[in-house]
This record gives structure tokens, sequence and C-alpha cells, in this order.
């Protein structure tokens, strides 16, 4: 038995505002929400292209998930040979975790990400073997990567080519993985929300000032959290989130411009942000349902029904029942939220109480987005010789 029941969508909002492609600088362009991971607006938000230093947000939770904040990091030969922008370390010089992982992402020092990327996993190799597995895991369809710093790389097999790209719908679910699901997410925004940090080697030899170059914190009301990139190949990149109204708006971009086009990204992320906050509200679409129809048990008989004096009847019967929930989500005004209620015509006994009988399921544009279970009120026994000759001893005999 399937029951279908459409959700009106009763926000009041204007008609919904459209975001023209051609108004974005972003050659690749995504707004998620924070909240689902749903794609709220899309350009080119598939395509697959160099991501710069925004890979450096991989590379921290990577590193706040697997080491210590004072562990111990000795500076390699590769990486104190990377390109600026770096700290300048020198061979075998230390430093604690916590410092190179500020350094990192304030100032986006490539030489700290190999050294962390070397420092967890061996080699920066081994760090890209880590990164991949963990994209996936994250639910990237369409990323690779092979440097832990974001600097262009590729990886030459006998049947293909691959090089360091991502989309820039798994860009913003790897954000997403940082700032909502990761055990360290707290940690990871503490580090890049930080203005500037101070710190020294392990023997206190040398200092070092960082100071965070992500303008966008500053730039509009509720900016969380974000990371900049830019290489000649990938061009600028950001990825950044912002809190509204209880909604939390994430952003991917890539290849957003080149020199001297480096505020493009900000024009973007403006416009989308705004965007996600004209037309996307938080809606609890969860349908509290009490009047479901009884359902019949074949070969049953309920508990209750011991008590009468005459008993041959042969169909129990449940009620179903759900426990109260609570589905927020964001909705715009043309979308479409559905609920199919799946349950059978007739059950054969026995039935458990509070044993699942049937499912509400939620689709949001045709798409399943939840489900829930339906459960039986009340026990049902199953008929057989012995309830049957009890029945018989008690009209005859009682």
């Amino acid at each position: 038995m399937l029951l279908t029941i459409l959700i009106e969508n009763s926000l009041q909002m204007s008609t919904l505002s459209q975001l023209n492609p051609r108004e974005i600088y972003a050659n690749a362009a995504v707004l998620i929400d924070g909240e689902s991971g749903r794609v709220l607006y899309g350009k080119n938000e598939r395509k697959q292209l160099p991501m710069a230093s925004t890979t450096k947000i991989l590379t921290l939770i990577l590193t706040l998930e697997n080491a210590g904040p004072e562990e111990v990091v000795q500076a390699s030969k590769r990486a104190v040979s990377q390109p600026k922008v770096h700290l300048g370390m020198r061979e075998g010089q230390q430093f604690y975790v916590k410092d190179l992982c500020y350094a990192m992402m304030l100032e986006s020092f490539n030489d700290t990400a190999v050294a962390l990327a070397e420092h967890i996993s061996g080699s920066v190799e081994e760090f890209a073997v880590l990164m991949n597995r963990k994209a996936k895991e994250i639910g990237c369809e369409n990323a690779y990567f092979v440097t832990p710093n974001g600097l262009d790389g590729q990886v030459v097999t006998k049947n293909e080519t691959k090089i360091h790209s991502i989309t820039a719908t798994d860009l913003a679910r790897i954000l997403r993985y940082c700032i909502k699901e990761s055990p360290k997410a707290q940690e990871f925004l503490e580090i890049t929300r930080t203005k500037n940090y101070q710190f020294t080697d392990c023997d206190g030899a040398q200092s070092y000032q960082c100071y965070n170059h992500n303008a966008f914190l500053d730039m509009m009301e509720g900016a969380m959290t974000g990371k900049t990139g830019f290489t000649n190949k990938a061009g600028y990149c950001y990825v950044g989130a912002v809190e509204s109204d209880s909604r939390t708006l994430i952003v991917a971009l890539l290849a957003c411009g080149w020199p001297n086009n480096r505020s493009y990204k900000w024009s973007d992320m403006k416009k989308m942000v705004a965007y996600g906050e004209e037309n996307f509200y938080k809606q609890d679409i969860y349908e509290e349902k009490a009047d479901f129809e009884k359902i019949l048990v074949s070969d049953g008989y309920n508990k209750d029904w011991e008590k009468k004096k005459f008993y041959f009847r042969h169909t129990g019967e449940i009620k179903p029942w759900m426990q109260k929930e609570e589905l927020t989500i964001l909705l715009g005004k043309e979308d479409q939220v559905k609920v199919e209620y799946r349950l059978p015509k007739n059950l054969e006994a026995p039935v458990k109480k509070n044993q699942c009988i049937g499912s509400a399921d939620y689709y949001l544009n045709g798409e399943k987005i939840k489900s829930y279970p339906i459960y039986a009120d009340a026990e049902v026994k199953k008929i057989d010789i012995a309830s049957s000759l009890y029945q018989i001893f008690r009209f005859y005999c009682l």
C-alpha cells in the first residue's frame, strides 16, 4: 500500500531570483547547503580543474585527525626546497605540528604543508594516497590529489596522466566535512579564523609571525572560514563558508580569473552567498501523521481479545504509528517535497509491538533524502492448535 502526499512549500518568499552564469567570473562554481550537502546553484560544478592552495584544507584536516599538536616535525630536504610562498625553514629544523598548521593556513606556506605530509605518511606520495582515500570517504566523485600544498602536479601511468585537480562540488564537500562532520571541526575553525599567530621552532632559536590572508573573513557578516589559492595553471581559487540566519552556505570557486583579477573571487562569493540568502530558507518538512488506517493481521489475535468470553476469530489488527521527528532543510520556492508512506495492505501473524512494518520516504525534487520507520502499535500472536484448544476450553468450561 503506497500513500503519496505532496507537501506544499509555504515559504513566504519573493519570486526565485535567478543567478546568470555569465554574472559569475569563475570557470567553475558551486553553492551548497552546509547542513545537507545539497547543491543549491552550480556553474560547471562537475568540471575537474586545478585547485591550487585550497588543497590545504584537506591537508589540515588530515593533519589534525592523524597527529597530535605537540608532535615534533623535522624539516626534510624536500620540504625546505619548496618554492615561495614558504616559511623558509632549514633542513633538520624542528617544529611542533600545531605551529606548522597555523603557518600553512594563515600564510599558505608550501614548505609547511610538505613537512606535515611527510611527518604523517613518511612521504608526499604516501600522503597523496591518504588524501585520495579520504576524499572518496567524504563523497568526492572527481578529485585527484598529487601534492599536499596545491602546487601543480601530475602522475603518469601507462594508461593515463592524472593531474592535481578537483570539481567545485567536491571542493565544497571537503570544506563541509572539515567544518561539520570531522571530529576535529572545531580545531579546524579555530586555526582558519585566527587573525595572526606567533611561534618559534622547537629550540626557540627563531621566531615567526603569521597573518591571515583570507580577506573574506572581514568582508561579509557571518563569514566562518575559507582558503584562497593561486597557481599559473589554476588561476585564483577560493572555498569558503558563511553562517546566515541558522543557514550554512558553502561556496567553491575554480579558475576565477588570473592577474590582475584577484578581486573576482570576492565578487563571486558575495553574489553566490546573496543568492543563497535571498532564495533558500530553513523549513521543517516532517509530517506528523497519526491517522493511519488499521492493518489486518491474518492468522493472529490481539492479547486484549483473550479477555473476551468467546473467541474464534482468526484475524488480529494493528495501527501504524511513527515517532515524532524533525526534518529541517533549506528550501527554495520552486522546490517540491513529497512523502510516500509505504505500508502493507495486510500482515501475517506473529507481529511484535513496535515492530517496523513500513516506512515514510521523503523526496526533494524527485530525489529521496530521508526515510523514517513506521511501527506496529500492538502485538498480534499467531493462532495455533494450543491457542484454539484454549479458547474452546474457555467457552465450554469457564
